[in-house]
């Protein structure tokens, strides 16, 4: 059963220090771009590491930097363009896919809400939620694997999956921090709560964190 352990206002304090450790400028270079670019960058980095996303990426929009130009791309160039990311046969074909179907039903423009980005071939919801806060600027709280961990581990909620995660964080999260939330955890999860061997002694939240109290309690 999902719960909220933390009050708002201890979950705000949490936020506060990280925006004051990390910034809130978005991380990478694919979420600074169209909000087409978004979301072909999302698509890409899906099971790829940021570094090798941002270059897939940028090899790709220098050649075919918009949906008319990469619905009539040939596959196999657009497969050799994005090499650098995982997947690249796969997603290559996925994204011609995606660039017809915007170029034919919305006109060439990408739609911006959750539902009709999600009806797009290989776009989930933190796909989606993704393009509404990077490239639309608008509110979403997009929560993969690692979001979901590290709000676990910092003991601001208690669930079981990234849906769960999403639900749950709507009700606890400020308002003014829902636009932030995602690159905050993405970039404590890259600096210091890692998956394995967290950074516990250099961490700016660790008297708020469940996990760095228990650490630290043992020695």
């Amino acid at each position: 059963m999902s719960k909220i352990l933390r009050s708002a206002s201890q979950t705000e304090k949490i936020l506060e220090t990280l925006a004051a450790t990390y910034g809130t400028n978005p991380w990478n270079w694919h979420t600074r771009q169209t909000p087409f670019q978004v979301l072909i960058g999302t698509v890409l980095s899906q099971r790829t590491r940021d570094e090798k996303t941002d270059e897939a990426a940028k090899a790709l929009f220098t050649r075919f930097p918009s949906p008319d130009t990469l619905a009539f791309a040939p596959e196999e160039e657009i497969a050799n363009l994005i090499r650098p990311a995982n997947y690249y046969n796969t997603k290559a074909a996925r994204i011609k896919e995606i660039s017809k179907i915007i170029l034919k039903k919305y006109s060439g423009n990408t739609p911006d809400t959750i539902d009709e980005l999600m009806q797009l071939p290989g776009v989930g919801r933190k796909t989606a939620a993704c393009v509404m806060v990077y490239g639309f600027r608008k509110k979403a709280l997009p929560v993969d694997t690692h979001v979901h961990r590290i709000s676990n581990r910092i003991g601001l909620i208690k669930t079981r999956s990234p849906d769960e995660s999403e639900k749950e964080l709507w009700k606890l999260v400020p308002e003014d921090y829902i636009m932030h939330y995602n690159e905050l955890m993405v970039k404590h999860g890259q600096n210091i709560c890692r998956p394995i061997s967290p950074r516990c002694q250099r961490c700016p939240i660790v008297k708020y964190c469940t996990y760095g109290s228990k650490r630290k309690a043992l020695g």
